[in-house]
């Protein structure tokens, strides 16, 4: 703003709508290079000599699926079973020294109930199988 010196507007204040943005480009220029200098300065490193580990030579074993289909009939992969022995004949179908400590995959069709689905899961964790998945399909 500035003020007239002479006239019969001379206490009319003018006043100046440039926006500058000179002021703020320096500004954001300081601080960046301020940034780039502090970054790297602040981050820690310390050297450390650490172990090495050791690859397992055995692969994980292939996952074990229970299908549940809507009629009631009940497979250990592609195994038919019932619900009765269904834990013996998974303690089989995994046949490793601890079965109950393996994850295993349940799956059911759409259709199938509720009830019969948590038969199946009370089954299982009734005989110790705790770590149970559920399987489910991918929407497109």
């Amino acid at each position: 703003m500035h003020l007239a010196a002479m006239g019969p507007d001379r206490y009319r204040l003018d006043q100046n709508s440039a926006i500058n943005v000179t002021p703020f480009v320096d500004v954001m220029l300081v601080l960046l290079i301020i940034f780039m200098v502090a970054i790297p300065a602040a981050t820690v490193s310390i050297n450390l000599d650490l172990p090495k580990a050791q690859a397992s030579s055995t692969p994980p074993p292939p996952p074990t699926f229970v299908s549940l289909q809507a009629d009631g009939r009940l497979f250990i992969g592609t195994t038919p079973t019932t619900l009765a022995g269904l834990p013996d004949d998974l303690s089989r179908a995994l046949g490793t020294a601890n079965p109950r400590d393996q994850r295993v995959y349940i799956r059911a069709e759409r259709s199938v109930r509720y009830r019969a689905f948590m038969e199946v899961t009370n089954r299982l964790k009734g005989a110790g199988f705790s770590q149970l998945g559920l399987v489910n399909e991918e929407l497109s």
